[in-house]
């Protein structure tokens, strides 16, 4: 079979929006060239786009006219190493998923264990955040709630206020061991993420996991955060100004 041949039809079997590259296709070396050809030839064609350098996806089609790809799938090869979870999409693409905005941004955020440069894929930026606990598959929606909480002041279009109701509500759906989870996630975030989730979890009454947080806070420390006293009554308790 001709690679056009081999490259069209794997492409056609492909769903709408999955990024591949040139690993994908079963077509042994001495073809690259063909392949490159044939590729670049269905991107002049408008069949698929390209993501960036030997990265294409087949466009979904919206009402106004082609959808950018899902965050996943521009980053899914950063997010995982032998199997194993190494990172996780944080930032304003989880402040979206998670209801708390309704902006998005061509900046994917991903949390890791380790500090890396940018990344740019076409008109993508990718920035590595900062991540002290260890990642694995069970615990990546605990750490996004956190980076909520420690993200707070910069999610676009809300105010502090209603973030915070947001991430109430979704951290009373968590269940009482995801509860304890999330209280030792917590620990290794900055003291500000700490205060305003053991204040969270006073008022869904969650009173241990609280009292571990607060005692986490140094007495000297203070916090610069408006919110209401509905919201955290005891404002002074957890150093917040």
């Amino acid at each position: 079979m001709k690679v056009t041949d081999i490259v069209k039809n794997k492409i056609k079997a492909l769903p709408d929006g999955v990024i591949f590259g040139y690993n994908d296709f079963d077509i042994e070396q001495s073809k690259e060239s063909a392949l490159k050809i044939a590729l670049y030839r269905l991107v002049k064609d408008g069949v698929i786009e390209r993501l960036s350098k030997g990265r294409f996806y087949k466009p979904k089609q919206g009402i106004t006219g082609n959808l950018r790809p899902d965050e996943y799938e521009i980053v899914k090869d950063l997010l995982f190493e032998n199997g194993e979870s190494i990172g996780y999409i944080s930032g304003l693409g989880i402040f979206n998923r998670l209801g708390l905005t309704t902006q998005l941004s061509n900046i994917i955020q991903i949390g890791s264990n380790f500090d890396k440069k940018q990344i740019q894929r076409g008109k993508y930026i990718i920035k590595f955040i900062r991540q002290w606990n260890s990642i694995n598959k069970s615990n990546i929606k605990l750490l996004q709630l956190l980076d909520c909480i420690r993200f707070i002041k910069s999610i676009p279009d809300t105010s502090i206020e209603q973030s915070f109701k947001r991430i109430m509500i979704l951290i009373d759906e968590l269940q009482e061991k995801e509860i304890e989870a999330l209280t030792s996630l917590a620990l290794k975030y900055p003291s500000s993420t700490r205060s305003i989730t053991g204040a969270l979890l006073e008022q869904l009454g969650y009173n241990s996991s609280s009292d571990k947080l607060l005692k986490s806070l140094k007495a000297s420390t203070n916090f610069s955060f408006t919110i209401s006293k509905e919201l955290i009554p005891d404002q002074k308790k957890w150093k917040i100004q």
